[in-house]
């Protein structure tokens, strides 16, 4: 079994110290090793990718580049998704592209034009951000944004992205924590954010 970075320090934390070693570096036998882990910063899992999710049956190509997939008269709560891109070491990944595809509040996808589907590019630090609408319920699906991303010249991320709380995450086969979004209520909007870790 592969250890993340996050693990593997936190198993060599839980070791117990030989008091010699302890006296060595000038402090008391008692001290335990987890004056250790208080003292090292709490890391992001930025080695482990984020995972791939079925495609689904209603992506379409040649979405239009947009970072706001609201569209006039659109109803539904506005939702504001921001975050970074980078790879399994960290560092960001600039104009890497993000397609975005969901239903509407009414759970309807638009198979006929371009409503609820964009694409935009991160910026040269990594940096996404995107509108969508609070996606609706449809039969056998918790509410959830389809997403594909791709760095320059490389192979695309098919995912999903989910909303904490929802009682339909418990029943949804395809929903999986480790794409849940961080997400905060404001007056008009929600806010959410997410990190896409790409294998690269």
């Amino acid at each position: 079994m592969r250890l993340s970075r996050r693990q593997l320090l936190k198993a060599i934390a839980a070791l117990p110290i030989p008091g010699f070693v302890l006296a060595a570096v000038g402090l008391a036998p008692e001290a335990s090793a987890t004056m250790l882990l208080e003292a090292t910063p709490e890391l992001e899992d930025a080695d482990d990718p984020t995972p791939p999710v079925t495609e689904g049956p209603f992506y379409k190509p040649k979405s239009p580049m947009r970072a706001n997939m609201i569209e006039p008269g659109m109803k539904g709560e506005k939702v504001v998704v921001s975050g970074k891109v980078t790879d399994r070491k960290g560092n960001a990944i600039p104009n890497a592209q993000i397609e975005v595809w969901n239903a509407d509040s009414d759970g309807e996808y638009d198979n006929v034009g371009f409503k609820c589907r964009g694409h935009l590019y991160t910026d040269k630090d990594g940096a996404y951000k995107f509108t969508a609408v609070y996606p609706g319920l449809y039969p056998g699906r918790t509410r959830h944004y389809h997403i594909r991303v791709q760095a320059p010249n490389k192979p695309a991320l098919t995912t999903q992205l989910f909303f904490p709380d929802e009682p339909q995450n418990a029943r949804d086969g395809i929903f999986l924590k480790a794409l849940l979004m961080k997400v905060k209520q404001e007056r008009d909007r929600k806010e959410a954010s997410f990190h896409f870790v790409l294998n690269v």
